[in-house]
Parts: C-alpha cells; sequence; structure tokens
C-alpha cells in the first residue's frame, strides 16, 4: 500500500514562509503526477498546485501564483510547496496528493488516486 506523508505545515504569522514536504512510502510506485490541495470547512477541496512529471509543467491556483512554488522529484515521489508571504485566507488543511496512472484530466481532486492524511496551515493576521 502506497502511503503519502506531509510535513511541515504550522501556525505562523502573515507575511511569513513555510515549506510543505510530502513523500511517498510503502509499495513502490509511479507517480504521473503530484500536487497539493487545500480545504476548509464547508469548502470543496481545491487545487493549490501540481506538477506534471514527464513535462515539468506545473499549474497554480491564481491567488497563490508567485507566492507559492511547487517542486520534487519523481524518482523519489517526493513533492515540495514552497510558500512565502502567506496571507490569514491561505489558511486550510493541505493535503499532498498523487496520480499514479495516464491522464490528462490533473485538477479534479477525483483524478487523484493517493492522498497524504493532510497537515495544517494556520496564518495569523
Amino acid at each position: 500500500q502506497v502511503q503519502l506523508v506531509e510535513s511541515g505545515g504550522g501556525l505562523v504569522q502573515a507575511g511569513d514562509s513555510l515549506r510543505l514536504s510530502c513523500a511517498a512510502s510503502g509499495r513502490t510506485f509511479s507517480s504521473y503526477v503530484m500536487g497539493w490541495f487545500r480545504q476548509t470547512p464547508g469548502q470543496k477541496r481545491e487545487l493549490v498546485a501540481n506538477i506534471r512529471w514527464s513535462t515539468g509543467s506545473t499549474y497554480y491556483l491564481g491567488s497563490v501564483e508567485g507566492r507559492f512554488t511547487i517542486s520534487g522529484d519523481s524518482a523519489k515521489n517526493t513533492v515540495y510547496l514552497q510558500m512565502n508571504s502567506l496571507k490569514p485566507e491561505d489558511t486550510a488543511v493541505y493535503y499532498c496528493a498523487a496520480i499514479s496512472y495516464f491522464t490528462l484530466h490533473e485538477h479534479g481532486p477525483e483524478s487523484y488516486d493517493h492522498w497524504g492524511q493532510g497537515t495544517l496551515v494556520t496564518v495569523s493576521s
């Protein structure tokens, strides 16, 4: 069984930075896409950023573009999210996720077949 384990969440002040990490463990698998989602109570899980390993192409949610950077190592199924200039509205549980099959549909959570347990990021004003 594949497990994605996140780390790096916490409580910070507005304007601070955090770096989230996600590493896969357990059964060996190959991911086509890895990404970060976030969710707040009562809201749908939204894609914050992802990366397609084969092309290196990345996607960012509009509200985080220019502040967040996704990176990683496809061979190790490891992905990072560098979050700078954090805002209170970035407060959420952040989830690491991976797609282990080929698909062009990489923006919706339904396409991701492996998930981490989530890490809480709280940004105070």
